[in-house]
This record gives structure tokens, C-alpha cells and sequence, in this order.
């Protein structure tokens, strides 16, 4: 983030302390990147701005901050944060994901352009490529990322954006972020990595050649399930001066309150990640040893297509699990869903809390049956996101509804 986006503040005894930046742990720059105790109070949690304009000692002169669309001093102390967690120098806070992405498409994309995408993707960036963007002219191809002769074959002279999800909603694949990005900086095409599955806590992609990343923050970055966010990280001056030119224009940005909550959820990022991944790998493997289910989905599985590679681009392999049943039936996937107590059926994810949910006819229903079967989205798919709770009593939960399956 440049200077001119923080906030000037009064000298007070943190100013001659090192920057928390990316020479720091991850833990460290967790609790510490992108804030300081408040100058006015000495308030040691960032305080909630909640204004929608600042005083201005003279025409365009302030201190830091004219406008809350623009700029507010809590998200200004969030996206150094993200940033530092990400090893970026810019961090752009955004009102959700989806309004990150829609960021990154006006910005730098023109009618005409064509984007090669994976054909396992999330459903609400389906829609916004097939139903919002494509309409007005934007062209998209969607491949098997985890083959990278395909993603070659299906780029053109007009290709200027590879959008990489890694791992992938749900099927959880794992697609070799530096290979493609070596594909496509040979050919000056821009790369955007979603990093929402591992979180910045398990996969740095701008160190493996990206040039954006994109979180949902309402995902493990807040890790509560309680506020609506998204952040696009990057090094590039000009994609960063393009992205706030979006939300100066358009006004996708994030409340204070919000901010707030995020930063408070960063703080414990790389506990709960620990958390998150040790569960996850737990509810792998009693699923892969129980009769009643067919295919589990988990990198963190020796035995997982995606398991090498995810072991040598990750630090840890999440707590996101995906499986189908022996019989493979939406009846019986209905009946396993309505089994659980401690899994609550719903969509999102990354909260400290565990969910269930059916992809097929929840977060990705707005993808064609079709094209969801034949990208391997099958209808009884089931999708975990593995909380911090006891693993015993998730493992019983799950055990108790599969009983009834």
C-alpha cells in the first residue's frame, strides 16, 4: 500500500519500531501488519472509524482520508494487513469477493478480451463471467486447469487474463500455480489466483508468479461467519491504481465494522488454519474407511491425485473436504444432510463453526447441470468445511448421519 493511502498520525512510540512486514512470521504479521495503537487514545485494536467524511484543513488538504468511499482509516490498517499476509505491497479491500472480481474485470479488461478460467469453479464466479461479463463482451473458456497442455490450447492472441482457483470448489484440485503463470507471463498475459480455500496462511501465489490474488474474507480470513468481504493483494503500482479507481467510481468498498471484524479474524489466522487443517485431515480419512461412502476429495490424502503437488505449493492442506456416497443418489445425499448436528447445513465457508453443504443445489446451482456433471460435479457431491471444534464429536456426527443413509 503507498503512503498516501495511511492515515497521518501524531509520534507516538511505535513509529521508530520495524515495519511488521513480510520479513516477519506468518504469526507475527497475523497479529501485527498494517497497525499500530491509536495515536489519539492509544487504543491497542485498530478503532472503528465510523464517518463517512474528514475534515480537510484546507481545500485538498487532509490527513490521508477526504471520503469514506475512497478510503477509511480501519480498512487502510486491514489491507496492510492482508498485504503483509499475502508478501504484496498493495492490499485492496473490497464490500464482498464477487465485487473483487467484478473489480478486476473492469479494470483491465476491454470487450473483446477472452479469459481462460477452470471448469471447477466456484458457482458465483460462473455467473458472474457467463450471466454479468459476457454479455458485454468479454469471452470466456473454461478448461481443466489441472492440465496445462489444455490450458495452452485454449489461449488466444485475445487471451489477457488465466484465472486460477486453487484448490478448487468443490472438487478440491490442486492446479500448478507456477507452471501456468510461467505459461502466461511468456505470453504477457495477467494471472489471478483465488486463494479463499488455502487462505494466505497455506499459499503465498504471488511468491509462485501471480500477479493478483483474490480472497473472499468472509471466508477464513474473518473465520466467523459474520461479515461480508473481499481483498485483491498484488505488487503491480498499476493494477493497484486501477482497482481503486474502481471503488472511488463504483463504491464496492467495506464498511468500517467490517474491517474491523476482519481484522480482529486475521489475528488468529494461523491458529485456526492449524486447526482447520489437522480436522480436516481427521474427517478425510475416517470418510475414506467408512463403507457408506464412495470418492473423498482431499489433498491432504497420500492417496489424492492433487497430494504431491499440494504438498509442495502448500504449507498445509486446509479443511475443506468434499465426497459423494456408495450409492450415489441425491435421496441418499438428502438423507445425510439432514442427519447432522454439530455440521450445519449451509452455504459458505471457513468459519470456526463446521458446515455441510450440496454443492449441486446450493453454492453452485447456478451452474448448468450439465456443465457441472461433466466438469465432475456430480449431483449427491458433498462439501465440508471442517471447523475448530472437537474432532471426536465431529467424526461422531458424521458417523451417527451416515448411519441413517
Amino acid at each position: 500500500m503507498s503512503s498516501s493511502d495511511q492515515p497521518e498520525t501524531e509520534n507516538h512510540p511505535t513509529d521508530n519500531q520495524e515495519p511488521t512486514t513480510s520479513n516477519h512470521a506468518l504469526a507475527t504479521r497475523c497479529v501485527h501488519a498494517g497497525q499500530q495503537p491509536d495515536p489519539a487514545t492509544g487504543a491497542v485494536m485498530t478503532p472503528i472509524y465510523q464517518t463517512s467524511t474528514f475534515a480537510q484543513s484546507a481545500p485538498g488538504e487532509h490527513k490521508g482520508h477526504e471520503y469514506a468511499r475512497v478510503s477509511n482509516p480501519t480498512r487502510s490498517a486491514l489491507e496492510g494487513n492482508l498485504a503483509a499476509l499475502e508478501g504484496a505491497e498493495h492490499g485492496i479491500c473490497f464490500a464482498s469477493g464477487v465485487a473483487g472480481i467484478d473489480a478486476i474485470l473492469k479494470g483491465g479488461l476491454r470487450p473483446g478480451d477472452h479469459i481462460v478460467t477452470t471448469n471447477d469453479l466456484y458457482g458465483g464466479t460462473f455467473r458472474l463471467f457467463k450471466e454479468v461479463f459476457e454479455p458485454f463482451g468479454l469471452e470466456f473458456t473454461f478448461v481443466d486447469m489441472t492440465d496445462a497442455d489444455a490450458v495452452e490450447q485454449a489461449i488466444r492472441p485475445e487471451t489477457e487474463l488465466l484465472w486460477l482457483e486453487t484448490p478448487t470448489n468443490p472438487l478440491l484440485r490442486v492446479i500448478d500455480i507456477a507452471r501456468l503463470c510461467e505459461m502466461a507471463d511468456s505470453r504477457d498475459i495477467t494471472t489471478v489466483v483465488d486463494n479463499t480455500f488455502a487462505s494466505p496462511a497455506l499459499q503465498q501465489p504471488l511468491d509462485l508468479g501471480a500477479d493478483l490474488v483474490l480472497h473472499s474474507c468472509t471466508k477464513y480470513i474473518g473465520g466467523h461467519s459474520d461479515l461480508i468481504m473481499g481483498a485483491v493483494c498484488t505488487n503491480s503500482d498499476e493494477w493497484a491504481d486501477k482497482l481503486r479507481f474502481q471503488i472511488k467510481s463504483a463504491g464496492a468498498s467495506p464498511g468500517p465494522m467490517d474491517c474491523f471484524l476482519a481484522l480482529r479474524g486475521t489475528k488468529t489466522l494461523h491458529l485456526r488454519m492449524e486447526r482447520h487443517c489437522q480436522n480436516g485431515r481427521a474427517v478425510a480419512e475416517f470418510l475414506s474407511d467408512h463403507a457408506k461412502v464412495g470418492r473423498v476429495r482431499y489433498p491432504g490424502l497420500p492417496g489424492d491425485p492433487y497430494h504431491e503437488l499440494a504438498d509442495k505449493q502448500m504449507s498445509g492442506f486446509g479443511g475443506m473436504v468434499s465426497f459423494s456416497l456408495a450409492d450415489d443418489s441425491v435421496e441418499a445425499g438428502k438423507r445425510l444432510l439432514s442427519g447432522t448436528s454439530v455440521f450445519t447445513l449451509a452455504e459458505s465457508l471457513g468459519g470456526v463453526e463446521s458446515l455441510i453443504d450440496h454443492p449441486a443445489s446450493m453454492t453452485h446451482a447456478s451452474i448448468p447441470a450439465e456443465g457441472r456433471r461433466k466438469a465432475g460435479l456430480g449431483d449427491s457431491l458433498i462439501r465440508l468445511s471442517v471447523g475448530v471444534e472437537d474432532e471426536g464429536d465431529l467424526l461422531n456426527d458424521l458417523d451417527r448421519a451416515l448411519a441413517k443413509v
